[in-house]
């Protein structure tokens, strides 16, 4: 048996065996990992950098983004690259995409993207309308956007005036090469399209404006009828409008209408032929209307046709042309005389009589101021009947 006498170098154990406790830290932590402190803080280290570098990229992001907005904005208000006054056609149903690469073809905008992110970050993508617009030179994105938004488009124009035939009128129209689509296969009745001037856009088609002039007639006719005087012998809608086209053709000179609208109101009360000569001229040529140059032969009056106010009795079946308001007012409210005849007094007007006597005298100093101006080389090229006179 060993004793141990105090030692160390007899008690059979190794000296670097007995270490002491909490001589050093590092060995008293258990041998499968780290120390639980530590690695908490060190996580909520990583957490903190990580966030940070989230913030920061955020930030940098907002500031690109706010950047990238304030250039794009100063580029979307900013001058535009044409150069002159133009036009632009927004087509019906057209989204904002269409519209952007059309404005950039034109070169009427720098970029059709931008263009379309303006119109989008404006929430106006949907509220793009059809039209014409009138696009100045220069216009900013911005600008345009609020022209195409705005609905004014571009208002052209087709006059039709008074006195011409539906097939006249139908000609105007199909030549207007601002109108589209065909002409309708059927011409509507005679004396049924307003005569006045029409206001479309371009795109507008040709239909959309006839059936718009018949309506106009159709309500002007009606309004007008209604206040007509109460003695008139006419019995309904198309005879008031036959015998308007009848004054519209026969005269162009305002302050007459009515009277010469009282001479036929006063014929057909005393049941006398109405003798007008542009119902002979509608007899024989219909709606295409008299050939220039073509004068009325005493032939004429005698041809039998059922427009012929020379041969028939009363009014012809339908009206020879588009009647105005002016002339249809003058039917409606005629003036109140006994005129039976008038006959061109040689100064663009007519002369006025109650007697056949007073006419032909009236007629008598027409034909001289006629001789006297073919003589001279100033014929206005009447022929030899006058302008209309009945007789």
């Amino acid at each position: 048996m060993n004793e141990y006498n105090g030692d160390p170098s007899q008690s059979g154990e190794s000296v670097g065996e007995q270490p002491e406790a909490g001589a050093n830290a590092a060995y008293d932590a258990p041998l499968s990992g780290a120390p639980k402190g530590r690695r908490s803080r060190q996580s909520r280290s990583q957490f903190v950098v990580f966030l940070n570098f989230l913030v920061s990229c955020v930030i940098l992001l907002t500031l690109a983004v706010g950047f990238g907005i304030y250039i794009g904005k100063q580029v979307f208000d900013g001058k535009g690259p044409s150069t002159q006054d133009s036009t632009f056609l927004v087509k019906p149903n057209a989204g904002a995409n269409t519209i952007a690469g059309e404005l950039e073809a034109r070169g009427l905008v720098g970029d059709a993207q931008l263009f379309r992110a303006g119109v989008q970050f404006y929430g106006n993508q949907s509220k793009l309308r059809a039209g014409e617009y009138a696009i100045p030179a220069g216009a900013s994105m911005h600008q345009i956007m609020d022209i195409l938004k705005s609905g004014k488009s571009i208002l052209h124009s087709l006059t039709i005036p008074e006195g011409l035939t539906v097939a006249e009128a139908f000609k105007r129209i199909a030549d207007d090469d601002v109108l589209v689509g065909d002409m309708p296969a059927k011409m509507p009745p005679e004396g049924s399209l307003a005569a006045d001037t029409q206001r479309f856009t371009r795109g507008t088609t040709r239909q959309q404006v006839i059936d718009r002039m018949m309506a106009e007639q159709k309500k002007l006719v009606q309004s007008i009828w209604e206040k007509r005087a109460p003695d008139l012998p006419l019995k309904n809608l198309n005879e008031f409008v036959t015998l308007a086209s009848i004054v519209e053709k026969e005269t162009g000179v305002p302050a007459e209408r009515p009277r010469v609208a009282a001479v036929f109101i006063n014929r057909l009360k005393h049941h006398m032929r109405l003798q007008s000569d542009p119902t002979i001229i509608y007899g024989l040529f219909g709606g295409e209307g008299r050939p220039e140059g073509r004068p009325i032969f005493q032939s004429d009056k005698e041809k039998p046709t059922p427009y012929n106010t020379y041969v028939i009795d009363g009014l012809p079946p339908t009206p020879i042309a588009n009647p105005g308001r002016a002339a249809l007012e003058a039917v409606a409210n005629p003036a109140n005389t006994d005129d039976l005849y008038f006959v061109a007094d040689g100064s663009g007007g007519h002369a006025f009589a109650s007697t056949l006597a007073e006419h032909n005298q009236n007629v008598a100093r027409w034909r001289k101021l006629e001789k006297e101006r073919k003589e001279s080389g100033a014929s206005d090229g009447m022929d030899d009947t006058g302008t209309n006179p009945p007789d």
